[in-house]
C-alpha cells in the first residue's frame, strides 16, 4: 500500500510540474503585457526613432556614404520548388547626394551574381540608363526593375527637408520588439521601417512595388575594424508574404572610387 501511495504521489507531482510548464504566458490573461501590443517609450517621436537608428547604423559614415561594395552569396527560390544557390553575389553602389523619390533609380548601381562559375544576374544603372546582359534597356522596363530594388536608402534622407516621419504601431520582427515608422518622401511615396527597441538596428523595410508588397528582413549584423558602419550579413526578401530570395553579405568596402564604366554594360555575345 505504501508503495502504491508513493507512486501516486510521484505521478501527481509530475502532473503538477507538467501543468506549470505549460502555463499560459501572462499576456493571454492580460493582453497589455504582450510585447509590442502597446507603444514602448511613447515619448519618442518617429523623428527621434530615426535619429537613434542613424546613430546605431554608424552615424554620419552610414548616413552619407560615397560608395559601397558588398561581396557575398545568394539563394533564390523559384517556382516549382526549385532552389538556386549563387555562390558569388556582388553589389557596387555609388550613392546620390539627395533623394526625392524613395523608389526611383538614383546614383549608380551594379548587381552581378555567379552560379556554377557563370554570370547569372547582371543588372546596372549608370545614373541615366539601365543595363542588363543584353545591353541598355528601354526606360519603362528599367523603371519597373528598379522600383523593386530601391527603397531602403530613403531612411538616410528621412530627416531632410521635405520628408515626413510618422510613428506606426509597434510590432515584432523575429520575436524582437520594434518601433515602426513610415517615411514619406517628397514625391509622396511611403516606406515603412521596423527599428529594434533594444539597440535601434533596422530590422525590416517594407514598401509597395509593381509585384506587390515587398519586405526585407535584416539580421546578423557586424562591422569591420576601424569602421562605424554596421552591416547586416543576412537579408531575407519577401513579396506578398512569400520569401523569394536571401542574400548573405560577408564583406564590404566603403567609399572606394568607382568609374562610371563599371556601371555600363555592352550586350553580351
Amino acid at each position: 500500500m505504501r508503495r502504491l501511495i508513493a507512486i501516486l504521489a510521484a505521478l501527481a507531482l509530475s502532473a503538477c510540474a507538467a501543468a506549470m510548464g505549460q502555463m499560459a504566458p501572462p499576456f493571454l490573461v492580460n493582453p497589455t503585457l504582450a510585447p509590442a501590443s502597446l507603444p514602448a517609450q511613447a515619448e519618442l517621436s518617429a523623428r527621434m526613432i530615426i535619429e537613434l537608428a542613424h546613430e546605431a547604423a554608424g552615424g554620419e559614415e552610414w548616413v552619407r556614404p560615397r560608395s559601397l561594395h558588398l561581396v557575398g552569396e545568394a539563394v533564390f527560390y523559384r517556382e516549382g520548388g526549385v532552389v538556386e544557390r549563387h555562390e558569388r553575389y556582388e553589389m557596387w553602389r555609388v550613392y546620390p547626394e539627395d533623394k526625392g523619390d524613395a523608389h526611383a533609380a538614383d546614383g549608380m548601381v551594379r548587381i552581378q551574381s555567379w552560379r556554377d562559375g557563370q554570370t547569372s544576374i547582371l543588372l546596372a544603372f549608370d545614373g541615366a540608363r539601365s543595363y542588363t546582359a543584353a545591353g541598355p534597356q528601354a526606360p519603362s522596363e528599367a523603371d519597373r526593375q528598379w522600383s523593386e530594388n530601391f527603397g531602403f536608402g530613403v531612411i538616410r534622407f528621412a530627416l531632410d527637408q521635405g520628408y515626413q516621419q510618422v510613428r506606426l504601431p509597434d510590432d515584432l520582427v523575429d520575436g524582437r520588439p520594434v518601433f515602426v515608422v513610415d517615411v514619406v518622401d517628397p514625391a509622396g511615396g511611403h516606406t515603412q521601417f521596423a527599428i529594434a527597441q533594444d539597440n535601434h538596428q533596422i530590422l525590416r523595410v517594407g514598401f509597395a512595388t509593381p509585384r506587390g508588397w515587398h519586405e526585407r528582413i535584416y539580421s546578423h549584423f557586424y562591422t569591420q575594424p576601424g569602421m562605424a558602419w554596421v552591416q547586416p550579413t543576412r537579408i531575407r526578401l519577401f513579396y506578398n508574404g512569400v520569401k523569394q530570395n536571401e542574400l548573405f553579405w560577408y564583406s564590404f568596402t566603403l567609399n572606394e572610387e568607382m568609374p562610371t564604366s563599371l556601371f555600363q554594360i555592352e550586350a553580351q555575345q
